[in-house]
């Protein structure tokens, strides 16, 4: 018994634990469900937490360089202490609301769900399932106005926030669009937006990227002045006439 206690400790004959979600595709904000299986090894064990914590990445530069870092978008407690005796089967069921932060899954975008046992002296059993996070309606809407204006989204990535853009992360979701047909092909280099969404509407940011025009327009190019901030709140009220707004926004900076 205690040979087997000792192969427990490090992951053999232990406990071992699989989430099971009701599907695998959300929208940000939305509730998840769904169980978590446990079952023991050859030994009894006690288990003094199971959680759930969300993680996703993002890019962080350091002089120059880019690396990847992991981050912990909210942290679930699906169960307190319970022993778990050798084979036998626990199913605890769980639900929460996805945070409106979490990142959608375009372009390298990338959300698990982990899920862990926390035992002392001993190698915790975790199990990862990733998500498909679909926009929240409200960005939606905002990707199907510029779809109308001839935008095609090209690029979609987290990054290291500035700190006065940080909020309750430390990294903003980057969306980049490069003007594929209508009014704006030629005019504009790139469109990029950030949404910080919320319960009851957006927040956007866009950085409207005029294409250089002539000398004076290639000098501004040369010292980032062909850049121009645009930040604006909408609600579901707004989604009829966004195509038209962004039209004149953008008309008006480019």
């Amino acid at each position: 018994m205690l040979f087997k206690k000792l192969l427990s400790s490090i992951g053999i004959g232990a406990a071992t634990v699989d989430t099971k979600l009701a599907k695998a595709q959300y929208v940000q904000g939305e509730t998840v469900e769904g169980v978590v299986d446990i079952r023991g090894g050859s030994v009894e064990q006690h288990i003094d937490e199971i959680y759930l914590a969300l993680v996703t990445t993002y890019i962080r530069e350091i002089d120059d360089k880019k690396f990847e870092e992991k981050a912990v978008l909210a942290r679930y407690k699906v169960s307190g202490p319970l022993t778990i005796a050798p084979n036998e089967t626990k199913t605890i069921p769980f639900q929460f609301a996805l945070p409106y932060d979490v990142p959608v899954t375009l372009g390298s975008s990338r959300v698990w769900l982990q899920t862990g046992l926390d035992i002392k002296m001993a190698l915790d059993p975790q199990d990862c399932d990733h998500l498909a996070i679909e926009p929240h309606p409200l960005v939606a809407a905002f990707l199907e106005a510029a779809r109308q204006l001839g935008f095609r989204l090209r690029h979609v990535q987290c990054e290291q926030a500035p700190r006065y853009w940080q909020q309750r992360l430390p990294f903003i979701q980057e969306f980049e669009f490069k003007p594929a047909s209508g009014p704006f092909k030629g005019r504009l280099d790139e469109l990029e937006a950030i949404f910080f969404v919320s319960e009851h509407g957006v927040e956007a940011i866009l950085e409207i990227d005029r294409k250089a025009r002539g000398f004076a327009g290639l000098l501004s190019e040369a010292l980032d002045m062909d850049e121009t901030l645009v930040r604006f709140t909408y609600g579901p009220s707004d989604v009829a006439s966004l195509a038209q707004w962004l039209a004149k926004a953008i008309s008006r900076y480019s």
